[in-house]
This record gives structure tokens, C-alpha cells and sequence, in this order.
């Protein structure tokens, strides 16, 4: 997933081989999710990079997921590589709490 440029700071400068590295070198361009995002693949999630989803049938780009949410802790243990599916499944709390924060804040600036 793109990172926004807001966070980039966040991140390690080494970042790009960091996370190529867990999604092609550790996870071989298959999504490691377990079912840690919800969904139950009964086991390892099969999609795969650059094929057809095998529940939505979009094209999987493969991203690596922080555990803990948080993009400085970027140990190996903490990250794993999830397709689009997994990863928004996964950071789904996350993004409600970040839209509910946006649409407050337009609501004190008089936006809506």
C-alpha cells in the first residue's frame, strides 16, 4: 500500500529492500496473512503477487503489513506480507479511526 507522504518520515530510510525482502525473499510472493486479518483462508492465504486474487479476482499486489501498526518498528518479526485484501482487512480499525478523525477535524474547520 502507498505510503502517504505525511508518514514517510516514519519509515527507514532502507525501507524499499526491507520490504521487498519480506514480500519475494521470506514470503516467496505469497501473502503470509494466517487469518490475522479476519477472513478464514484455512490456513495460509494462497493469493499471490502479480495473479488474479483467488476470492476477488483483482490483480494482487503484494505489501508488507506492520503487526503493531507502528512504521518505525520494523523488525522481521513485526512485518508480514499480506495482499491488498489481507492488509486492508487487517488495518480496517485503523482506517476507521483515521476517517472518523478527518471528518471531525472538517467538521471544527467548517468544511461540511
Amino acid at each position: 500500500m502507498p505510503i502517504r507522504p505525511e508518514e514517510r518520515a516514519r519509515y527507514p530510510k532502507d525501507w524499499p529492500m526491507v520490504s521487498w525482502h519480506i514480500r519475494f525473499e521470506r514470503a516467496a510472493g505469497q501473502c503470509e496473512c494466517l487469518g490475522e486479518c479476519g477472513h478464514d483462508h484455512g490456513g495460509r492465504c494462497a493469493a499471490r503477487h502479480g495473479e488474479p486474487h483467488p476470492v476477488t479476482g483483482s490483480k494482487v499486489v503484494l505489501t508488507t503489513a506492520h503487526r503493531d501498526h507502528t512504521p518505525e518498528h520494523c523488525a522481521y518479526d513485526n512485518l508480514f506480507a499480506a495482499c491488498q485484501r489481507c492488509h486492508l482487512a487487517y488495518d480496517a480499525d485503523r482506517h476507521r479511526e483515521n476517517a472518523a478523525r478527518t471528518r471531525a477535524a472538517r467538521r471544527r474547520a467548517g468544511l461540511t
